[in-house]
């Protein structure tokens, strides 16, 4: 009797590296150990990127409410916390999508902020 080599399985696990390597430059689509390697590489990328786009956007959000409060003459810090004690809760996301399309509402909001700080003082 012939030896199993479990053949199927084996066509299948590679099949579905191959796919995943599909538009890969060179060997590295079309050869198994090189689709390998590099799959493997692109996948761990991406999980660790996935993470790392939240603190990229974070990032970008704050520096443009900063950009626009600092046009309005406030620091960023100093908005941030009149909005907070001016009780607005509005995430940064929606800041930085006012402060870039509607800047009139953005400074209705710094002059809300600065009422805020007012009160709280």
């Amino acid at each position: 009797m012939p030896r199993a080599t479990n053949g199927p399985a084996t066509r299948r696990r590679r099949k579905k590296v191959l796919n995943l390597a599909k538009g890969y430059f060179g060997s590295r689509h079309a050869t198994f150990r090189k689709a390998k390697e590099t799959v493997t590489r692109a996948l761990k990328y991406a999980f660790r990127d996935r993470r790392v786009r939240k603190r990229d956007f974070r990032r970008l959000w704050i520096v443009r409410i900063n950009a626009a409060v600092r046009a309005e003459g406030m620091k960023y810090s100093t908005f941030m916390n009149g909005l907070k004690k001016a009780g607005i809760e509005l995430d940064r996301k929606v800041l930085a999508d006012l402060a870039v399309n509607e800047e009139a509402v953005f400074s209705d909001l710094v002059s809300k902020a600065r009422e805020g700080l007012k009160k709280a003082a």
